[in-house]
């Protein structure tokens, strides 16, 4: 009788580690900077390579903060992933497009994120 209630209490403790475990892993809102997503681009192909891009304001030039967030950011096998840095009170595109140009040339981001189709990350500052 005692086996049944030891093997029972170990499930449980077990599923309780998997329950915290599973809600306490850091996300977006652990980063530093204050990020705020403030427009989207996302293409309607949902049986090709899917493109994402993102623009961001940032309060502080955190390059490590700023990496860390294009990791977090969602990525299609194949697809490619952009994300814009731009500093908390400057101009910022409120639109976003596929084209040769992201953005109109009048917006300057302080440093940008891109994750290809084959999952490299390129970084620039």
């Amino acid at each position: 009788m005692k086996v049944k209630y030891l093997f029972i209490g170990a499930i449980f403790l077990l599923m309780a580690y998997m329950v915290y475990n599973a809600t306490s892993q850091p996300g977006i809102q652990d980063l530093k900077g204050n990020f705020q997503e403030v427009a989207l681009y996302r293409n309607e192909n949902n049986t090709g390579p899917i493109t994402r891009i993102y623009a961001v304001t940032v309060e502080d030039t955190l390059w490590g903060e700023m990496k860390k967030y294009g990791d977090f950011m969602p990525h299609t096998k194949y697809g490619t992933t952009k994300v814009y840095f731009f500093k908390a009170g400057s101009m910022v595109p409120k639109e976003l497009n596929p084209k040769e140009k992201d953005f109109e040339e009048k917006y300057h981001p302080i440093a940008s994120y891109e994750k290809d189709g084959m999952g490299e990350v390129l970084f620039d500052i």
